[in-house]
């Protein structure tokens, strides 16, 4: 087939005036920096308007726009509707804040935009040395491996396959359970993430056959009963393949006993993980170094740089202790990823390897510079900082009668209700405690969440927060007190 002439044109996406592009990013940096210098100032959540929804309901954009448009735009209708998590009084969900240099370095991350899945590049090696670290803080053997993923979510759910891989037959990548002879099994509480169900879940075991422990009245989980739920299925004919253990329960900040978890594990022969989304971090702290000893001894461990460490979304790290066992899960070279000699395509083992992804970001960046700029000794003060802190908070709402601790501070999770003398029903009860947390959202005295704990509706503060300071939580105690006696006359 002939090749017909082809007329070339050459565009670009790079901006035609660099010096307004520049002026523009200067601008963008110097009002980030000045909303994170005064945030506190600022309310930590408002309702989107009707008319802010509307705004993106508008069609696909056909032609481009001047670029102060679009930053116009973006201070707007986006900035100020904001989720919150970078403000001092915000306690939701277990979500961390940020920090100005992680900030600046996903600045940077995205200005370099490598793809950190293979190749001989600075990312792979910044990488590698970042989960060094992380083997060095959990005192993970050298020989071990890891991954940078994006959150604890995705790093459970690849720990599971890892061992599910590792406690069946080599067939099994070729031919998935079908060849396997027992259905595997799985341990965890009732405490235990719900990502974790949906790991089981990918990884084909089914719920039917995730075995959830009830817990003691601390929220741990119940060893008797898992030693004598796994005795029963293998006496059934089943495979235990792996124990779920919690360093911090995502309800009440609880941490499972590892490492009697790990005896467990090893007497029967099954892969012990440990998902530790934030409470593994509380290891730096010397008060916790003894309960949270066990993860050393345990196969594999998840863990968010974005909670407790308080790195920009998204940053997590998934540990494995066998980094030969780690690779045999996802190891797949193709032709068109196979490492030379020489060359861009040389480098260290392709990350692909230890992991689903093929396209990954340089999320290792923030963590790297975030760990340069403070020193692991500093981020052990400030994890031991939010756990006084919700002591004291603890301590302000034992102290007063209208309010009622639901469940012992383990850590960094603080639930509560408020309790007043004319209210005696349950469902009152949880729909005056619900108002009030919705009251509290709206009037921007605070931004703690919500469970529900045998039953009650808890006011739920997870605090992973740098910002915060002992002022906040007092106004947290007197806005409760104060937007409660509210609801309450009218709910009377």
């Amino acid at each position: 087939m002939g090749i017909k002439n082809i007329e070339l044109k050459d565009k670009t996406l790079d901006p035609q005036d660099w010096t307004s592009m520049r002026a523009l990013g200067h601008k963008m940096i110097d009002d980030m920096m000045d909303y994170l210098e005064g945030i506190k100032e600022e309310k930590i959540w408002r309702p989107t308007p009707d008319h802010v929804k509307d705004h993106f309901k508008s069609s696909l954009p056909q032609k481009g726009s001047n670029i102060e448009d679009i930053y116009q735009e973006f201070k707007q209708y986006v900035l100020p509707y904001n989720k919150g998590n970078v403000h001092p009084r915000f306690w939701s969900w277990v979500q961390g804040t940020g920090t100005p240099m992680g900030m600046l370095a996903d600045l940077l991350a995205s200005g370099m935009n490598p793809n950190t899945a293979i190749g001989d590049h600075a990312a792979m090696y910044l990488e590698a040395q970042v989960i060094e670290w992380c083997k060095e803080m959990f005192d993970f053997p050298e020989e071990g491996s890891g991954i940078l993923l994006s959150g604890a979510t995705m790093a459970n759910i690849h720990a599971i396959m890892v061992a599910r891989n590792a406690t069946m037959s080599a067939s099994i990548r070729k031919e998935g359970l079908r060849g396997q002879k027992k259905q595997l099994t799985a341990y965890g509480s009732v405490e235990t993430h719900s990502c974790v169900d949906k790991g089981i879940e990918a990884a084909g075991i089914g719920l039917e056959y995730f075995r959830k422990i009830s817990c003691h009245d601390d929220y741990t989980i119940n060893l008797e009963e898992l030693e004598s739920t796994i005795i029963r299925d293998i006496e059934a004919g089943f495979h235990p393949f792996c124990i779920i253990a919690t360093a911090g329960t995502v309800n009440t900040g609880a941490i499972d006993p590892i490492s009697e978890l790990v005896i467990i594990a090893r007497r029967y022969n099954i892969w012990l993980h440990v998902d530790g989304a934030f409470g593994a971090l509380a290891r730096l702290v010397p008060e916790y170094y003894d309960s949270l000893e066990g993860i050393k001894d345990a196969d594999s461990l998840a863990f968010d740089f974005h909670k407790w460490m308080y790195v920009p979304y998204e940053a997590a790290c998934l540990l494995v202790k066998d980094k030969d066992i780690h690779r045999s899960a996802f190891n797949l070279q193709p032709s068109y990823l196979l490492t030379h000699e020489r060359g861009l395509a040389a480098g260290p083992d392709p990350v692909t390897n230890y992991g689903m992804e093929l396209s990954r970001g340089f999320k290792a960046l923030k963590i790297w510079m975030s760990l340069k700029e403070h020193g692991i000794d500093r981020y052990a003060e400030m994890i031991e900082q939010n756990i006084q802190q919700c002591r004291y908070l603890a301590s302000e709402i034992i102290k007063n009668e209208d309010l009622e601790l639901l469940a012992e501070v383990n850590l960094n999770i603080v639930c509560f209700r408020y309790q007043p003398g004319s209210i005696k029903s349950v469902e009152e009860m949880n729909a005056l405690n619900k108002e009030i947390l919705m009251r509290l959202h709206e009037q921007a005295v605070g931004a703690p969440s919500y469970t529900m704990l045998d039953g009650k509706y808890a006011i739920r503060v997870a605090h992973v927060n740098h910002r915060t300071r002992k002022l906040d939580f007092d106004d947290l105690v007197e806005g409760v007190l104060r937007i409660g006696k509210q609801v309450e006359e009218e709910f009377a």
